[in-house]
């Protein structure tokens, strides 16, 4: 498991997306037994983590233009700073 969770956090979000997308489609089949499912479950929560912790560094990262009386940007502050 430790391999994998490596392997996992090597992924781009999207390439972590699509693994996670072929997971769900596996299951919603109902053509995989019960182990497996339980098996590809866990996967797909780890899959899940890793894609919602690279959503919240984007957050993170993400800022907004502060503008001026005039509408002009005068600056940048970080997404989740109230506006002053």
């Amino acid at each position: 498991m430790v391999g994998e969770m490596e392997e996992i956090e090597k992924l781009s979000f999207e390439d972590a997306l699509r693994a996670l997308e072929t997971i769900v489609r596996q299951l919603e089949s109902g053509d995989v037994p019960l182990e497996d499912s339980i098996s590809l479950y866990e996967k797909g929560e780890r899959l899940r983590q890793h894609c919602q912790k690279r959503l919240d560094a984007a957050q993170a990262r993400i800022e907004r233009i502060v503008t001026g009386p005039d509408g002009a940007p005068v600056g940048a502050q970080p997404f989740d700073t109230p506006e002053r």
